[in-house]
């Protein structure tokens, strides 16, 4: 059975797991909600994703949300195709250090990065108030620190957990580049080896595919 993305080809987390459906070339549907009307505070659709959040995703009768979740289900699922994208279980090692560069995405990247493109875009798009350009600052400042350590990491190796890519490099994507949209591109070009990082991330297929050429 074709795979169902339950979502919105705009949101950042669905863009997530659309570079990695393109990554493994598995193709999938997308059920796009109707967030004006609040469909995804629909009693139906709480009861397979109890946040009210999107995405999530339909495979038969198995459903499993939260983006980073799913791209995780997506590569082991479709494990002999396409970029592989993280290592076996078996290699304790290797998988030790997939693990923590996927932590070092969510506890260092992803609270500056996502705060940024709210207080930029969202809140404001959203009508909930003007941009606190202080807040701002503090996210800017934080993600800086955070580069300043990525930049010594990808000084010694290709990509955050080793020599090949994984999850945890193209999850950096869906914010990075809005980040940078939003007149931030001197925080990348600041370090060398994250700027060099970065901008082969966003050249990648898998990534044009998901946005549309964007």
């Amino acid at each position: 059975m074709t795979l169902t993305i339950h979502g919105s080809p705009y949101s950042t987390c669905c863009q997530r797991i659309f570079t990695v459906l393109a990554e493994k070339g598995v193709e999938a549907n997308t059920r796009t909600l109707d967030f004006a009307t609040g469909e995804h505070k629909h009693p139906d659709f709480l009861k397979l994703q109890p946040f009210g959040k999107v995405p999530f995703l339909e495979d038969d009768e198995f459903f499993i949300y939260e983006s980073r979740a799913i791209t995780k289900y997506i590569a082991k699922k479709y494990a002999g195709q396409g970029t592989k994208l993280m290592p076996e279980e078996g290699d304790f090692k290797a998988y030790g250090l997939f693990e923590q560069a996927c932590s070092v995405e969510q506890s260092y990247f992803d609270g500056p990065a996502s705060g940024i493109c709210w207080e930029k875009v969202f809140k404001p798009m959203k009508g909930l108030g003007n941009t606190d350009e202080e807040l701002v600052k503090k996210h800017v400042a934080a993600l800086d620190a955070a580069f300043a350590v990525y930049d010594v990491i990808l000084g010694r190796q290709p990509y955050l957990a080793g020599d090949e890519l994984t999850l945890a490099d193209l999850s950096h994507l869906p914010y990075g580049k809005m980040v940078k949209d939003q007149g931030f591109e001197g925080i990348w070009t600041k370090y060398p080896n994250v700027d060099k990082w970065f901008t082969a991330l966003e050249k990648r297929e898998s990534w044009v595919k998901a946005t549309g050429g964007k």
